[in-house]
């Protein structure tokens, strides 16, 4: 099964795009993600569901495109704004683990939702059941 991705947009305090995801994220395909999310942040963009109910299936390579949808709607780190030793001391600040917060994932099926546990994206994104909640908490 190949994979669809479908966008769309929900008003909440912010306008949210909705990337559904449906079929099979892996090897074959992730770049797919990973290009729309380039697409939709060259154009604006910067809160973004992945709305994982439809997907069936993802590997290891589905997980590698998730990160690097969140990577590039991170917010621009204050080492990169500072410079010199207040630089260093900025990285160090951030090197701590941060919960992403401009991508979060909705309602992943028992099999996805296993590999994302396992994979311990439970602790770098907020997972949500419900498409309201997860809209109002951008």
């Amino acid at each position: 099964m190949n994979l669809t991705i479908t966008i769309s947009k929900k008003q909440g305090r912010v306008l949210v795009t909705i990337l559904e995801l449906a079929g099979i994220l892996d090897g074959s395909n992730h770049m797919r993600l990973v290009d729309e999310a380039k697409k939709i942040h060259h154009d604006g963009i910067r809160d973004v569901l992945i709305d994982l109910s439809k997907l069936t299936f993802m590997n290891s390579s589905g997980l590698a495109a998730i990160q690097r949808t969140a990577t590039l709607f991170r917010e621009k780190p204050k080492a990169e704004q500072e410079s010199g030793r207040a630089a260093t001391h900025a990285i160090d600040r951030e090197r701590g683990i941060q919960v992403s917060k401009h991508v979060k994932l909705l309602c992943p099926q028992p099999r996805v939702a296993e590999i994302l546990y396992i994979a311990s994206f439970d602790t770098l994104f907020e997972i949500h059941t419900d498409l309201d909640a997860a809209v109002a908490s951008f």
